[in-house]
C-alpha cells in the first residue's frame, strides 16, 4: 500500500544543495508519501533552475500528472518569468483533481497568480514548507522542526482545521472572515498592477519577508495602504521578517515603529506573530480559503474546517 503521491519540482531557482533535495525526499517518503523527483528538479541556468522553458514545462508536467501534493525545492526567484505563459486552466483543473501545491517564497508569485487567473473557482493552494530548506538541513543544522512537518502532514490530510499564534495586545475580542492570500511581500508587491493581482476585498492578508531593512517593508506597506488595498481587507496577519543589522542612522527605526506607524492609518487590524516566513518552524495556510481570525486575549487564531 504506497501513501498520497508527492511530486518535488523546482519552478524557480536552482537547488543550491542537491544532497539537500535527496534528504529532503527521504525524509517524505519516511513519512509516508510516496514520493518522486521531477526530471528538472536539478536543471542548472544561471541562478535558476533551468532555463524558463525548462520550468514553465517542468510546471505543467506536475500538473498534468496531478499527485495528490506538488512541493517546490525551493523559492529563490524565477516564477515571475514564468506568469505570462502558465496555463492556468491547466493548474486550476490539477487543484480540483485533488492536488496540492505546497511552498512559500517565490512561489507566492504562482499562488496569487492562480487567484488572480482564476477568481470564480478560486482554487485553493498551501503556503508551507519548501522541500530543501525545510525537510533537506542536516542534522547537525537542526533536522526537520516538528511543528512544521506536524502541521504539513495535518493541513495535507485535511484534519488541520486552525493555527493559533500569540499576537499581542490590542485585539481581544476580534472575530472576523474572508479569503486568506498574501505570501512574500517582496514578490506580492511585484504583482501589484498586473493580471496576476487577485483583487481580494473584504479577505485576510498575510505577508512576511526576507532580507529586507524594516524602511524597506514600510515603503512597501505604504504602497499597499495608498492603493487601497489594505483597507478592503479584513484583517492583515505579518509573519516573520528576519532580522536586518540596522544602520547606525536608524536610531531606534524597527520593525515595530513600522507597524505602530502603519496601525492608525488603516481600519483594518494588524496582527503580528504570525508563525509563517523564511525560519525553520512554519505553519501550512490555505491560501484562496475562507477562514476566520479570532483574537481571545493575546491569542490569535486562524480557522477554516472541513468543506462538505
Amino acid at each position: 500500500m504506497t501513501g498520497p503521491t508527492l511530486t518535488l519540482f523546482s519552478p524557480a531557482g536552482v537547488v543550491l544543495n542537491p544532497r539537500a533535495l535527496t534528504l529532503a525526499a527521504k525524509r517524505l517518503g519516511k513519512m509516508g508519501y510516496a514520493v518522486s523527483v521531477d526530471e528538472a528538479a536539478r536543471a542548472r541556468h544561471q541562478r535558476f533552475a533551468g532555463e524558463d522553458e525548462t520550468r514553465l514545462l517542468a510546471l505543467h508536467r506536475v500538473a498534468e500528472e496531478a499527485p495528490s501534493i506538488a512541493m517546490a525545492t525551493r523559492g529563490g526567484y524565477g516564477l515571475t518569468r514564468l506568469l505570462d505563459g502558465v496555463d492556468w486552466p491547466l493548474l486550476a483543473r490539477s487543484v480540483s483533481r485533488g492536488t496540492r501545491w505546497v511552498g512559500h517564497s517565490d512561489l507566492t508569485a504562482l499562488q496569487c497568480g492562480l487567484l488572480a487567473r482564476t477568481p470564480k473557482g478560486s482554487p485553493v493552494t498551501w503556503a508551507g514548507p519548501l522541500a530543501c530548506e525545510h525537510f533537506g538541513r542536516e542534522d547537525a543544522e537542526g533536522g526537520v522542526d516538528e511543528l512544521t512537518a506536524g502541521c504539513f502532514q495535518e493541513a495535507m490530510d485535511g484534519s488541520l482545521e486552525a493555527i493559533g499564534f500569540r499576537c499581542g495586545d490590542g485585539f481581544d475580542g476580534l472575530s472576523v472572515q474572508g479569503r486568506l492570500w498574501g505570501g512574500n511581500l517582496c514578490v506580492l508587491m511585484s504583482l501589484l498592477g498586473t493580471p496576476y493581482w487577485p483583487n481580494v476585498q473584504g479577505g485576510v492578508l498575510f505577508l512576511e519577508d526576507v532580507n529586507e531593512h524594516p524602511y524597506r517593508i514600510e515603503r512597501q506597506l505604504l504602497q499597499l495602504l495608498q492603493a487601497g488595498v489594505l483597507d478592503r481587507q479584513k484583517a492583515v496577519l505579518l509573519g516573520h521578517f528576519s532580522p536586518v543589522k540596522p544602520a547606525a542612522h536608524d536610531r531606534g527605526f524597527t520593525l515595530k515603529t513600522v507597524v505602530q506607524r502603519l496601525r492608525p492609518l488603516t481600519k483594518t487590524p494588524i496582527l503580528t506573530g504570525l508563525p509563517f516566513g523564511h525560519i525553520p518552524a512554519i505553519v501550512t495556510l490555505p491560501v484562496g480559503e475562507r477562514v476566520t481570525v479570532a483574537c481571545q486575549g493575546k491569542e490569535a487564531f486562524v480557522g477554516w474546517g472541513h468543506h462538505h
